[in-house]
């Protein structure tokens, strides 16, 4: 396995990983990240959300590796450094949603090849949730299933679906499917660098929000902007297909801040009560990142997954 960068902020103490590149089968290079801990119980197979990447998630390996898991990361195609899928690199782009299912092979064929240990959770946030339940649809070998506001719905606002989605696909038919939706997020820039901490949807908690902005002024290439119109149609029908199947068997736990404003909680709530053996937490004070909050927020969630991890053991 090639060894791969990974970042870390001067001075800081949360554990290194160690990344390795991954190679998808149409040729789209990958990072992946491993935390191996001491003599883990069982691996956690942890799926980022869009824009995100690797090094965002170091702190919560550390919460796992001190419970006795390992924990395997990504960055998916399109974002961190991963292959950029267009000549502009900050455009959030996927050509079809179903290529993530490609990269989620290479993870598990990575975890394989690394002798991981089982048994295998995963823990998906945010777009990371939509594809973590497509990979459970396909059969993803872990034991229990983890979200933190999963994209099963993608909150639009006003604007109905049809609309979003019809405009979506006209755009792709005139060629225009590359070029990113107005009000997706910064053209050029990145969120948590051009919104104010107060009007931000993703954390209450002040710190949390001030390492994301650290992160992203060090490392501005694992950044990401606004989404393509092809991202936007791709994640809306995605979602739709996924809510016309049957939940997989298997424990599942999934959070719902009361704040959230991102992510569509009816169709949280709706998978969650077709799922025979979930627990949905909704959690009050939370906004999007349910891992990156305050900690009355984060623990309560962090704490349940643990117990839920460890029900498998």
């Amino acid at each position: 396995m090639e060894p791969a960068p990974f970042h870390q902020l001067d001075g800081d103490t949360l554990p290194p990983a160690t990344a390795i590149w991954a190679r998808a089968d149409d040729g789209i290079r990958l990072r992946l990240a491993v935390w191996a801990g001491e003599s883990p119980a069982g691996t956690v197979l942890l799926f980022p959300g869009r824009t995100e990447y690797i090094e965002k998630y170091a702190g919560i390996a550390g919460y796992l590796a001190q419970r006795g898991y390992a924990t395997l990361a990504i960055d998916w195609r399109g974002q961190g450094l991963s292959d950029r899928l267009l000549p502009d690199s900050r455009a959030g782009h996927i050509r079809d949603f179903s290529d993530y299912q490609r990269d989620v092979v290479e993870m598990v064929v990575a975890a394989n090849d690394m002798n991981l240990p089982r048994p295998w959770h995963l823990l998906a946030h945010s777009m990371g949730g939509c594809i973590g339940l497509g990979a459970l649809m396909n059969d993803l070998p872990v034991a229990t299933a983890a979200f933190s506001a999963p994209m099963w719905g993608i909150h639009l606002g006003q604007i109905p679906r049809g609309m979003a989605l019809g405009i979506a696909f006209l755009a792709g038919r005139l060629g225009r499917g590359s070029r990113l939706v107005p009000g997706s997020g910064p053209a050029a820039g990145c969120y948590v660098l051009d919104e104010s901490f107060s009007a931000n949807l993703l954390t209450f908690d002040a710190d949390a929000w001030c390492r994301l902005v650290r992160e992203a002024v060090a490392w501005p290439h694992l950044t990401l902007s606004g989404a393509s119109f092809d991202w936007v149609a791709g994640a809306l029908n995605e979602c739709t297909r996924l809510a016309a199947l049957t939940s997989p068997e298997l424990p599942m736990l999934v959070s719902l801040g009361g704040d959230e404003k991102v992510i569509s909680g009816s169709a949280i709530r709706d998978r969650a009560a077709r799922w025979p053996d979930a627990q949905l937490l909704e959690i009050p004070h939370c906004r999007h990142e349910v891992m990156m909050e305050t900690a009355p927020a984060r623990d309560q969630f962090l704490t349940a997954i643990t117990t839920l991890f460890d029900s498998a053991r």
